[in-house]
């Protein structure tokens, strides 16, 4: 594998601090304000349960040993996982390595015997997921911003 190689791999514990900045970065790029970045810190966390935790996956995506991108799914049950997180730095989006991280999430899932993945979604990133064979099924309440609602997608497996 040459060094221009996109790599996607689990997730190192010594990772989630890094992880976590780069989804603050990520949610940044679409010009929320401070104080609604601020709301959604917590939110954005990537804790060791996340990357250690038999109930979820974590991977992240490199190159030249440089983090791009990662994914977090959650069990919800042996046939319904949710995405709880799909995030890239800004200067990696429009690459292609957001759709190879939700390949990625969606091989894995179906691998594993699930049917659906689950997703709540940024409203900015809803035209990502429907492109990549998502449908709308109804709207989540923020887990950040009270009164907020936002898009609640599955993709079927």
């Amino acid at each position: 594998m040459n060094d221009d190689s996109l790599l996607i791999r689990k997730a190192r514990l010594d990772e989630a601090a890094q992880l976590s900045d780069l989804a603050m970065r990520s949610k940044a790029h679409w010009g929320y304000s401070q104080e609604f970045m601020e709301a959604c810190r917590d939110e954005l966390q990537v804790s060791p349960a996340n990357i250690t935790s038999d109930r979820y996956f974590c991977f992240v995506a490199e190159r030249a040993q440089s983090l791009l991108g990662y994914y977090i799914l959650k069990v919800i049950c042996a046939s319904q996982y949710e995405l709880e997180a799909l995030f890239l730095e800004p200067s990696a989006i429009g690459q292609g390595i957001g759709k190879a991280l939700l390949e990625h999430a969606k091989a894995l899932t179906r691998q594993e015997g699930a049917q659906a993945i689950m997703i709540d979604s940024d409203p900015n990133a809803e035209a990502f997921y429907l492109s990549a064979g998502a449908k709308k099924v109804g709207s989540s309440p923020s887990g950040s911003i009270p009164g907020r609602v936002i898009p609640l997608l599955e993709i079927a497996l």
